[in-house]
Parts: C-alpha cells; sequence; structure tokens
C-alpha cells in the first residue's frame, strides 16, 4: 500500500492559504502518495484540486450524509455522517498530515494526529508543540511529511 497525506485546514480561506494548499496538493500528487481531507472546500479543495492537477488520487472523509458534497477534485468521496468527529478518521487514515493555517476544526485534527503519534507539519498554522514540525515552503513540508509517513509506516 503507498503512503498516505492528509491535508488539514479550513473550509474557507483566502487567496494566499489556498495556493499554499494547492502547492501541497501539486506536490503530494507528483509524490504518488494519496492525498486525504475532509472532502469540503477552502483548504481541502484547494489541496485536491492540485493533487489531481497532478495526476494524484484525492479521498474526502466527508462529514455530512451525501457524496454530493464533496468538492469536485475528490476521486473518493466517503460518507460519514459523523459532523467534526470525522476529524478522528482523517487523522486516523494518514501517514502523516500537513496543517495550512485553520481554525480549530484543524486544531482538533492536530491534536488528535499528535495524539496517535502521527507526524504533523505545519505551515502558517498552530504552534500548539514542538511536535509540530513548522516550515514555509509547501514541497518541504511534503518532502518532510513523506519522508516521515515512511519512516511510520515502513
Amino acid at each position: 500500500m503507498g503512503i498516505q497525506i492528509g491535508v488539514i485546514g479550513a473550509g474557507e480561506c483566502g487567496e494566499a492559504v489556498c495556493k499554499l494548499a494547492r502547492a501541497v496538493g501539486e506536490a503530494i500528487g507528483r509524490s504518488g502518495a494519496v492525498l486525504v481531507c475532509g472532502g469540503l472546500g477552502g483548504v481541502m479543495e484547494a489541496a485536491a484540486k492540485g493533487a489531481r492537477a497532478a495526476g494524484g488520487l484525492t479521498v474526502g472523509i466527508l462529514p455530512g450524509f451525501s457524496r454530493r458534497d464533496a468538492n469536485p477534485y475528490i476521486s473518493v468521496p466517503i460518507v460519514t455522517g459523523l459532523s467534526h468527529a470525522r476529524n478522528v478518521i482523517v487523522a486516523r487514515s494518514a501517514d502523516a498530515l500537513i496543517a495550512v493555517a485553520g481554525g480549530y476544526g484543524t486544531l482538533s485534527e492536530i491534536a488528535i494526529a499528535l495524539k496517535l503519534g502521527k507526524p504533523v507539519i505545519g505551515l502558517r498554522t498552530w504552534a500548539v508543540s514542538d511536535d509540530v514540525i513548522q516550515v514555509d515552503d509547501p514541497a518541504e513540508a511534503v518532502e518532510i511529511a513523506m519522508k516521515r509517513a515512511a519512516e511510520v509506516s515502513g
């Protein structure tokens, strides 16, 4: 099985954050890893768009009850009906997570991932622990995520 990289961040974001998220997605798509996200808008949509543009596979762990809720760049929508509790599934499904900015939902995913022992790389996100590896470059974030994911899953 291949590496799965989670991309977490707000469902609404400005142009600069969307640009970062899309670059993260493109790098994940080029790497051959599967992108796992919450499947909705904002950071999730921008990252999925980037991954799909680079030929990657995208999985959206949706909070609601319909596949139609997924953004148009999700290859595999997973319907949970779990609302915010689906954050556990996102964190559990990823070998490593990249947090791009984000609000309290992102913070919860970071906390869950750290509790599970998953590597978390941050781009302009919550600096809640020294365990969150803070970087400024999307390509570097993906490079570290891939390396850490291989260590954890391999």
